[in-house]
């Protein structure tokens, strides 16, 4: 039986390009919402294996480009959806738009197994595969912040366990997100070293060692101290700018926070969950276009008595910069912001989106794109402009909030602000146009920073996934998608900070380096 299945093998590997795209696609299903890590894993051991026996470093590269690029292009068809909710560019562009993206996105998996291969392609395979972590964590921290960054998603997200439980992303507070992605090539490493030895029972060992680390119970659920009515309203993607909807949309989100609104809590709305413009000063046309008053007192005053009295709200709206072009005064930019309101209808601070999304909420080079017809995905003719970074909140009662807006959750190291450490990160996103794969990779992602930081994460979503995740990463209640509901509760306390909140990315880099200096230690001495 296994010098039959050893034949297969070899027969398979005779074809190594077809090989490679088939083993991405596999390890892609061990993310959600499938989670299937267990094949996830075999496939990337085989990959290693693939890799290793690569004839030459240029061999190597071109197999890592085709298996990053069909694992990144599954991981990532959900972009592919957000083009049906748009009217400006046809929605089958699309399912081109995700493959062409991924041929950029592969090419840090392809320069991350070439340098491997050049370096220690004729090493033992468990020597190539610690070489080939090393340099994977230095492409994907790469990755992450090149052409502004896009690490989504990282490599390591295969070991987080299911809601109730962080699997091995336990050990993030000590690894960070792109050491866990080589971690998860050394294991890949070894059990490919096992099965090429035949070493069963290391390999049956090893493997239930890491099915009980993935399937581990949570830790016990600790109680926090600040009261929270988290709302998800669902407002459909289709209507969110529709303005005919938007006092429904603001009735739909007023009927869910009202009751217990005689109670000090902290209410968190999600991205775009306020259509109206509340700060002063803008052009008349501007309001009219919103609300029915077409003022904007009165649209903070309203959300004061929906919150209640003694509450505090922390939303998702847009405001605008207002200045002078052709001699009218008009919006020249926006930003993606999140204001505190409190019960008397007064905006306290605010925070405005740092890490924006390309072509979703500015169009890169204008001037060459929009004359041929290509624009953003988000509606409006105006860019949004970026703000200045993490901040901390503080809210007095409703503790210190730190403020991530959509998808800045999944840029890890760059989520707090590291000199005004906050109690909890508030992630109000937009989910409606994410498809069926993005929403619960986006969850994913968010309870990684949660271990990562030691901080609990509450995500308020348009059309779902809301969650309470505690700062173990586990999921402590949730609002399922394409429903409206509401989740009350004490917020979970945080942590000491983790020794990644006191590093940031310099800790993987550390892991990489050292690794690195281990397989250059253990190569010298195979050549001494």
């Amino acid at each position: 039986m296994i010098e039959r299945l050893a034949g297969t093998w070899n027969q398979i590997a005779a074809r190594p390009r077809p090989l490679a795209l088939a083993l991405g696609l596999l390890s892609a299903c061990g993310f959600p919402p499938f989670h299937l890590w267990p094949i996830a894993l075999v496939a990337l051991a085989a990959f290693v294996t693939l890799l290793h026996r690569a004839d030459g470093w240029k061999q190597a590269g071109v197999l890592s480009f085709l298996f990053g690029w069909s694992h990144l292009t599954l991981a990532n068809n959900w972009i592919a959806t957000a083009f049906t909710y748009q009217a400006q560019m046809p929605a089958a562009l699309g399912w081109v738009a995700v493959p062409l993206l991924c041929i950029y996105l592969a090419v840090y998996p392809a320069i991350a197994g070439a340098l491997a291969n050049w370096a220690l392609g004729k090493a033992p395979l468990g020597l190539f595969g610690s070489g080939l972590a090393a340099t994977w964590i230095a492409t994907e921290w790469l990755r992450s912040w090149v052409f502004t960054g896009y690490p989504w998603p990282p490599l390591g997200l295969l070991l987080l366990g299911d809601w109730e439980r962080p699997g091995i992303a336990m050990l993030l507070p000590w690894l960070g997100t792109y050491a866990l992605s080589g971690l998860t090539i050394l294991l890949a490493t070894m059990l490919a070293l096992f099965v090429g030895r035949r070493r069963w029972i290391p390999l049956g060992a090893s493997s239930v060692a890491i099915a009980a680390a993935m399937l581990a119970p949570a830790p016990a659920v600790q109680q926090g101290a600040v009261r929270f009515a988290l709302v998800q309203p669902l407002i459909p993607q289709e209507e969110i700018d529709d303005p005919s909807k938007f006092e429904e949309q603001f009735a739909r989100t007023a009927r869910l926070t009202v009751p217990g609104s005689e109670q000090k809590r902290l209410v968190l709305w999600p991205e775009s969950a306020v259509p109206d413009y509340l700060e002063d000063g803008y052009p008349q046309r501007y309001y009219n276009a919103m609300t029915a008053a077409g003022d904007p007192e009165f649209a903070r005053k309203r959300i004061g008595r929906v919150i209640g009295d003694e509450s505090i709200l922390l939303t998702g709206l847009v405001n605008l910069d207002i200045g002078e072009k052709e001699g009218v005064r008009r919006a020249l930019s926006a930003r993606n912001s999140v204001v505190s309101i409190d019960g008397s209808g007064t905006i306290g601070q605010s925070y405005a989106k740092a890490h924006l999304v390309p072509y979703g909420e500015y169009l890169p080079m204008r001037e060459l794109l929009e004359p041929i017809g290509l624009s953003r995905l988000v509606a409006g003719s105006i860019d949004y402009l970026p703000g200045p970074g993490p901040r901390t909140m503080d809210l007095g009662h409703f503790g210190k909030a730190g403020i991530q807006i959509c998808y800045e959750i999944v840029f890890s190291g760059r989520v707090v602000d590291r000199g005004d450490r906050p109690e909890y990160i508030f992630n109000p996103s937009n989910d409606g146009w994410f498809g069926a794969w993005g929403p619960p990779q986006h969850l994913a992602q968010a309870r990684m920073r949660a271990i990562e930081e030691g901080l609990p994460v509450l995500r308020s979503t348009t059309t779902g996934i809301s969650a309470v995740v505690d700062a173990d990463g586990v999921v402590r209640a949730h609002i399922g998608r394409n429903r409206a509901d509401r989740i009350d509760g004490l917020i979970p306390p945080a942590k000491e900070p983790t020794l990644f909140a006191r590093l940031g990315n310099v800790l993987p880099l550390g892991w990489a380096l050292l690794l690195a200096l281990i397989c250059a230690v253990a190569m010298r001495r195979r050549q001494g």
